[in-house]
């Protein structure tokens, strides 16, 4: 009798000790459990969405996301395509705002559109328990899609060939005088946080800006670790791993990406030093988030799950699986916006897919003005339409 109540004390004590490694190592086993979320999911997100940062594919998985489970979205108020930019935002510059009640005015789900960002306006949009983040890119390489994209547009640029010949002598060519269409030339993330782009680089009011990004934003993602991003997005938020999965939109062909010399890098990076400080920060706080939320083990996990669930959409969707430059997209309606001297890639569809699937896979390839276009007629169904600026 004795052995037999130690065999069931011993078997106890196992099933205990197991119960504990299971509890604590929970996240080795989030793989497995088919990309459920851990808990409700955060419904109201607000996305400051920085230039030339990847933001467009982000900008995407909301617009994604707030279709799916029907949100509404601060979208731009009659023919803009964009919230108020370069301006400081408003809240009069979201379609429905004006026509609201003093009182009841109308509060949204998600805001992802270009704007720059002020706060007590943004509050009037959006609920007091909203998600706000966004995404940062090292400014050497935000600066040179810069450049390309925005030649034609910044005054900075028009009168230069080359960023590598900008860089040599940028007060040759930029002149505060040309006002916030200058902001892509100069410590561009820098403007869009709301912040003064021209300003001196002094410790004391870098370290104050820093903390008040820190303040306001749960979290900051980086570009270059994007699949990293999402994976940590995605477990903060508490979505769905197809919620997060997207294709690359607005991205370039690589005939169209210059190669900085050394010496042209550390030239933007001294010209961009807010920028620089404020991406050099955010990097750090990052990997330490990551650290602290998930750990290396259950990171490597997860972005593997990502980039394999991606790769399966992309043979399931897209013909030939790869993007396509402007010239070989068949769709007209999917043909996404150039600009300057960028080649900005898109997608073919499969032609065999069927109704389901062709509208999931539509929704991932969808370039971002049309996509705005069709959840303004969506959600204003009694606005005209969005025209898209460009032939389709």
């Amino acid at each position: 009798m004795p052995h037999r109540c130690l065999q069931a004390l011993l078997l106890a004590l196992i099933l205990l000790l197991l119960a504990s490694i299971l509890y604590m190592n929970t996240g080795l086993f989030t793989p497995l459990l088919g990309g459920r979320a851990e808990g409700p999911p955060i419904i109201n997100v607000m996305f400051l969405k920085t230039h030339k940062t990847a933001s467009s594919t982000v900008l995407n998985i909301l617009f994604r996301f707030a279709e799916t489970h029907n949100l509404s979205v601060a979208l731009p108020a009659g023919k803009s395509f964009h919230l108020g930019y370069p301006w400081l935002f408003l809240a009069r510059y979201v379609e429905g705002w004006e026509g609201s009640k003093p009182g009841l005015q109308l509060r949204f789900n998600i805001m992802c559109n270009h704007l720059r960002f002020n706060l007590p306006e943004v509050q009037k949009i959006m609920p007091n328990d909203t998600f706000y983040f966004s995404i940062l890119r090292n400014p050497v390489f935000q600066l040179e899609s810069s450049f390309i994209y925005y030649r034609g547009y910044v005054p900075a640029f028009r009168n230069v060939r080359t960023l590598d010949a900008f860089l040599a002598s940028p007060r040759t060519y930029y002149n505060q005088k040309g006002g916030l269409h200058n902001a892509h030339a100069r410590n561009n993330m820098w403007f869009d946080l709301g912040f003064d782009n021209n300003a001196p680089a002094e410790e004391g009011y870098v370290r104050a800006r820093l903390a008040d990004v820190e303040k306001r934003f749960q979290l900051v993602l980086i570009a270059e670790h994007f699949d990293e991003s999402m994976v940590l997005l995605r477990h903060l938020l508490h979505w769905q791993l197809d919620d997060v999965v997207a294709f690359r939109l607005n991205s370039r062909s690589q005939l169209s990406v210059t190669r900085l010399t050394p010496e042209a890098q550390e030239r933007a990076k001294r010209w961009c030093a807010l920028d620089w400080r404020l991406y050099q920060h955010f990097n750090r706080t990052f990997w330490a988030r990551v650290q602290a939320e998930l750990g290396p083990r259950r990171l490597r996990s997860e972005v593997a799950r990502l980039r394999a669930r991606r790769q399966e959409l992309m043979t399931q969707c897209l013909q030939d699986g790869v993007a396509k430059n402007k010239t070989q997209i068949t769709d007209p309606r999917l043909h996404p916006y150039q600009s300057g001297d960028a080649s900005i890639l898109g997608y073919n569809l499969r032609p065999d897919l069927d109704n389901q699937t062709q509208q999931v896979c539509r929704r991932m390839v969808m370039p971002e003005l049309q996509y705005m276009a069709h959840l303004y007629a969506l959600q204003f169904p009694n606005k005209p339409l969005k025209k898209i600026p460009f032939p389709q």
